[in-house]
């Protein structure tokens, strides 16, 4: 089943984006909750429309999102967790940690947009940051344990 996405869906697509997705997840879910359009010949016309006027706007977007990404540039986030003797950490670090960790530095970030390694010990890893469809960022997280 062919529809328009009227916004970004994570593992589908991007506002705007034509997609095939399968009739029960189209019909079901995204059409009802008012996450796309069926893909028919006079919303395709429509959306066509719309992408031409906001073009412009979206090209603003995309250079806040470059200068975000400068700005964070080659960023090491220090995350403190509670460490075990074996060197192994107790729960997780999340992409709301570093969220709120960025905001304290000036970026203000949704978490929804980062995704963090599967982190389960102390080291180096790191944190994708998806600030336009095509702007990407990766940051460094330095977990270390906590002192005491």
């Amino acid at each position: 089943m062919e529809i328009i996405l009227i916004t970004d869906i994570a593992g589908v697509g991007y506002k705007n984006d034509i997609v095939n997705v399968k009739a029960g997840y189209g019909r079901n879910y995204l059409i009802p909750q008012g996450f796309a359009l069926l893909a028919n010949a006079s919303n395709r016309k429509i959306v066509a429309e719309n992408v031409r006027q906001a073009s412009h706007k979206a090209e603003k977007l995309k250079k806040d999102a470059e200068d975000i990404a400068a700005a964070i540039g080659d960023m090491t986030i220090d995350i403190r967790t509670v460490v075990g003797e074996s060197g192994r950490i107790f729960g997780r670090v999340t992409n709301t940690q570093v969220a709120d960790i960025l905001k304290s530095k000036g970026f203000d970030i949704d978490r929804k947009k980062i995704t963090v390694d599967d982190v389960k010990s102390v080291g180096t890893y790191s944190a994708l940051i998806d600030l336009h469809k095509e702007v990407k960022h990766k940051v460094t997280l330095n977990v270390i344990a906590a002192e005491d």
